[in-house]
């Protein structure tokens, strides 16, 4: 008895073995779903290939009139570059080592906005000695009512129409990978599209809610309804039928209506080896104004897939990266120092974005997280100060993982209006996550003392550290509280499934 007791230890000073894993790699052995979503798709080209070294051609800004290190703007000249590799049709935009100034006291207060696919944004890397894109001044913004509209000072985004090609004709479940419509004439093999439904229907709300009590409040779901925004690649199209590259990520109900748009995206776009570096140093004070929310706010993705950030710094800033109605967007190996602003990496309203190997020692109000209709993110091996906690803004994201993760845990910084909520609806996902700071009895995600937290009951798997108990009811899954499990990343255990092994990107990635 003695010998299995010290068996037993051991087995647990190394991580059990998640039987919530065990009874995903069954179903998916099966063809069945588990009740793990599966989020191996998130990332760059479903995390299937690395992200390239493009060899387009390079259009150095020094070419055009900046000039690093003289103290005088070089706002213009990146436009002009920027307009001279979008007219290419790609290009890489080159920044030599040195500081570039990007609004000084005599520019204009508008951002720069790149448009155009296959432009990559280069620096010269972005620690010591590297390039240095420095934003002296703040941006206004549109509506200083509205402390959410400054805009970010580099605006990378797609555009055009979004058109109804089709309306979805056959119910299908979480993890299928077809669509049975009503009209194919307009899709191909490799479009991408929108599945979508906004629709209040009471069933419909019902379904979404999980069982939990919804305040009338919350007008948002109530009123304007439920919101599904999922970007998917189709992969063949047979008939009336989509065969799809990924699976779906929520049920498709045909009665509610849900229907097949055109994406309006570019693709290919990259910002790497670069410091982003603004001129944020007050004390920050949540909602304060909208200079504290959003004054200094560096980077955004908008309307683009299979695309990336990699390898930059971001420092003294209020809002960092905000990915926006993007798919399979990778940020990887980036950090965030300086002066706490408001907002670190923001997945909003997109699908499997996928942030990894994080450095957040900033602390941000708001953690890396997600907002708006966000579907499949993945926030893997992040960490972030015991301070903050990570960000669950409503507005109906669902499906996050939060994998490997080590930082602060409290309520409170989730964020998100009240007629917004619930912060997250079904199947957030908090896996081996090490809680740094103090520990809390009985956390609730389903907050009985304040009306700024509402979590649907996640799946929470492996969490330690600090030494936290959860409220059980509110909790759909809870699996070896205290103690890390096996696997340790859900991301690259899913993945290493799906593909038979894992891709080289990640294994260099780890090191």
């Amino acid at each position: 008895m003695l010998v299995m007791g010290l068996f037993s230890l051991s087995i647990i000073s190394m991580g059990q073995s998640s039987a919530l894993w065990d009874s995903y790699k069954v179903a998916h052995d099966k063809g069945e779903v588990a009740e793990l979503p599966d989020f191996s798709y998130a990332g760059y080209h479903h995390g299937e290939k690395g992200i390239p070294k493009v060899e387009h051609k390079v259009f150095d800004v020094t070419n055009y009139g900046a000039i690093p290190n003289d103290g005088l703007s070089d706002k213009e000249a990146i436009r002009k570059t920027i307009s001279a590799a979008v007219k290419n049709g790609s290009g890489i935009v080159s920044f030599p080592k040195g500081r570039f100034l990007v609004n000084e006291d005599d520019d204009d207060q508008k951002p720069i906005v790149i448009k155009g696919k296959n432009i990559v944004f280069r620096g010269s890397g972005s620690g010591k000695g590297g390039t240095v894109l420095y934003m002296k001044n703040y941006l206004p913004a549109k509506d200083p009512n509205k402390l959410w509209t400054c805009p970010y000072m580099f605006q990378f985004t797609g555009g055009g129409a979004e058109d109804v090609l089709a309306q979805v004709t056959e119910s299908a479940e979480r993890g299928s990978y077809q669509l049975k419509v009503n009209n194919t004439s307009k899709i191909k093999a490799g479009d991408w599209i929108v599945l979508r439904v906004k629709n209040n229907a009471p069933d419909l709300i019902e379904h979404e809610m999980c069982g939990c009590h919804m305040d009338p409040a919350w007008t948002a779901i109530k009123d304007k309804g439920v919101y599904v925004n999922e970007y998917h690649l189709v992969k063949t199209v047979k008939g009336k039928k989509l065969f799809l590259k990924e699976p779906l990520m929520r049920r498709v109900d045909k009665k509610h209506q849900w229907n097949i748009l055109s994406y309006a995206h570019y693709e290919e776009v990259g910002v790497e080896d670069l410091a982003f570096i603004g001129n944020w140093q007050d004390d920050f004070i949540h909602h304060k104004d909208y200079i504290h929310d959003g004054g200094f706010s560096l980077l955004k993705f908008s309307r683009l897939a299979n695309s990336w950030i990699r390898n930059c710094r971001f420092d003294d800033v209020n809002r960092v990266v905000s990915i926006s109605l993007s798919s399979n967007v990778s940020v990887l190996n980036c950090t965030v120092t300086g002066t706490p602003g408001h907002n670190s990496v923001s997945s909003s309203s997109s699908t499997r974005v996928l942030v990894g190997m994080l450095d957040d020692k900033s602390s941000q109000w708001h953690a890396p997280g997600v907002s708006g209709a966000s579907i499949g993110s993945v926030f893997w091996r992040v960490k972030y100060n015991e301070d903050t906690s990570f960000e669950t803004h409503a507005s109906q994201p669902r499906a996050t993982l939060f994998d490997c993760i080590e930082g602060g845990f409290f309520l409170g910084r989730g964020g998100g209006a009240r007629h917004n909520l619930p912060n997250h609806l079904e199947h957030l996902i908090l896996w081996n996550y090490k809680e740094l700071g103090e520990p809390e009895t009985d956390f609730e995600f389903w907050s009985s003392k304040t009306w700024f937290w509402k979590i649907i009951p996640p799946i929470v798997v492996g969490f330690h550290g600090a030494g936290t108990t959860f409220k059980e009811d509110q909790i759909k899954v809870l699996e070896s509280l205290g103690t890390p499990v096996n696997p340790e990343s859900l991301y690259e255990a899913q993945l290493e499934l799906r593909l038979g092994k894992l891709p080289e990107w990640l294994i260099e990635a780890k090191k």
